[in-house]
């Protein structure tokens, strides 16, 4: 009885060091830029822009899916408020959007 719960104790040592070290070497940083956009939408999640909701719709132009804001329910200031923001604001990589509202 000891004897296997040892074994179980050094093999879930084993994987929680293996998991914790892939942990940080597989970590991908968000681009918050995404999370940004998405809380400056609306949240309706109502799918009119041909996204799966206003997340699918931020994530789609911050990666450069398309370049036009196409959010039929956001206000015409949000729309500029959303467009400045991706046009001024650098990500990871240092590079501004060029994006425009429809």
């Amino acid at each position: 009885m000891l004897r296997a719960m040892l074994t179980m104790l050094a093999i879930g040592a084993v994987l929680g060091l293996m998991l914790a070290i892939s942990a940080k070497i597989f970590y991908v940083k968000a681009d918050e830029r995404t999370e940004k956009v998405t809380s400056m939408l609306p949240g309706y999640n109502c799918g009119s822009c041909g996204y799966p909701g206003c997340s699918g719709m931020a994530a789609a132009l911050v990666e450069k899916s398309t370049d036009t804001l196409n959010c039929r329910p956001c206000k015409p200031d949000q729309r500029q408020a959303i467009v400045d923001y991706l046009n001024t604001t650098p990500g990871p990589d240092g590079e501004t959007l060029k994006v425009k509202s429809i």
